[in-house]
């Protein structure tokens, strides 16, 4: 490997669009934000930006300012970098080319379930997204959770070497949300009330998270132990509780038919567990790691899930197993309180694995980083 004789300069591309945009409505933007940081903290690397793509001016809700990380057009991108890594915002062709002719390298990060997004949108007509990248990479670049199912989607499809690297979180973003709470609304879990308030997050955009197993769980846990639910509310689920299909099963439930379910629309967790919420269930399909965990157990609530990844975290259940959910979601009920020391330790260990301070991390993105210098 030729290694660089400098430290580098390495961009992150940031999706940035006209008008309203917010850092809570699609967690790409803190992946970008979180890998930009541990960047920067890297000995490899004289300074980490972020790379705005389109022109428009950031929207002050990204919050990106926290991240302490500088922003700069395509222009300076182009005379500045050594690295270019695409995120959330691809480069246009012409700039990626000329960037690659002058000695640039560059990764393509990927942090969503690729195989599973593209395979729905080409089955439903839907505007195609990575499926018709033709752009030249020096690595793939993934997370844990996306090893099973798009390893080789990534590598074949974009004829380059796949690297895996640690998921990244830090609660800056979070806390700033929390400190805009009213005293009367504190965020984290309050124990010792006699029934729950039981919340589900999934986006409901695609198969690989959707509420419909919670849902299930949910049901499964109240047909068992009527009592202990007060009321369950099913976030970013506007879009499918009008749809036929979704609503030919969800009538069908007790927790429905009772009228303790109530589909919403889409809020940042913090400002809805605030308000409405004591326990979280959640699933996923090869999308284990998830910032709606970290925030979740960082608050202290009470997590009922199926990821593998934080497994000795929270209330965990295998797999579709919904009877397995609920009996998981009435053990939360009867332990959480006396359990809540136990948790912090748990998720203590967690986020340090997951912390962009942590130096197992900025030296596992130091040595791919460093290895995109190698023979072409």
């Amino acid at each position: 490997m030729t290694a660089p004789q400098h430290k580098l300069r390495v961009g992150v591309t940031l999706s940035v669009r006209e008008g309203a945009q917010s850092i809570w409505e699609n967690g790409v933007f803190q992946n970008c934000a979180f890998l930009a940081h541990l960047l920067n903290r890297s000995p490899a690397v004289s300074e980490a930006v972020l790379v705005n793509t389109s022109g428009f001016t950031p929207n002050p809700a990204l919050l990106l300012d926290l991240a302490g990380v500088r922003m700069v057009n395509l222009e300076e991108a182009a005379q500045i970098l050594d690295v270019a890594i695409e995120m959330s915002a691809t480069f246009p062709d012409d700039w990626a080319a000329a960037f690659r002719a002058r000695g640039g390298r560059s990764a393509w990060m990927r942090v969503g379930n690729d195989y599973v997004i593209d395979i729905e949108r080409a089955m439903h007509g839907k505007q195609a997204m990575a499926l018709t990248r033709d752009s030249v990479f020096d690595a793939i670049w993934t997370i844990p959770e996306y090893v099973h199912s798009c390893t080789d989607y990534f590598g074949l499809t974009a004829r380059a070497p796949v690297r895996v690297l640690p998921h990244l979180w830090t609660p800056m973003f979070l806390r700033k949300g929390v400190d805009t709470l009213p005293p009367h609304r504190p965020w984290g879990y309050r124990p010792g009330r006699d029934t729950w308030r039981v919340c589900c997050f999934e986006p409901n955009l695609c198969m690989v998270k959707t509420s419909l197993i919670p849902l299930l769980a949910c049901e499964e846990a109240y047909r068992a132990n009527p009592a202990f639910l007060q009321s369950l509310r099913i976030c970013n689920a506007l879009q499918i509780k009008d749809d036929p299909r979704f609503a030919c099963a969800a009538l069908t439930l007790d927790v429905v038919q009772h009228g303790l379910a109530s589909f919403e629309g889409r809020a940042p967790l913090y400002e809805f567990m605030a308000n409405y919420g004591d326990c979280i269930v959640s699933h996923h399909w090869e999308n284990g790691q998830n910032y709606l965990y970290y925030e979740a157990l960082y608050g202290g609530y009470p997590l009922v899930h199926n990821s593998e990844f934080i497994k000795g975290c929270g209330y965990y259940y295998p797999h579709f197993d919904c009877q397995a959910g609920g009996q998981a979601l009435l053990r939360a009920f009867m332990e959480h309180d006396r359990r809540l020391e136990d948790e912090k330790r748990s998720t203590a260990a967690l986020l340090h694995s997951l912390d962009v301070a942590n130096p197992a991390n900025i030296e596992a993105y130091s040595r791919e980083l460093l290895a995109l210098f190698g023979p072409r």
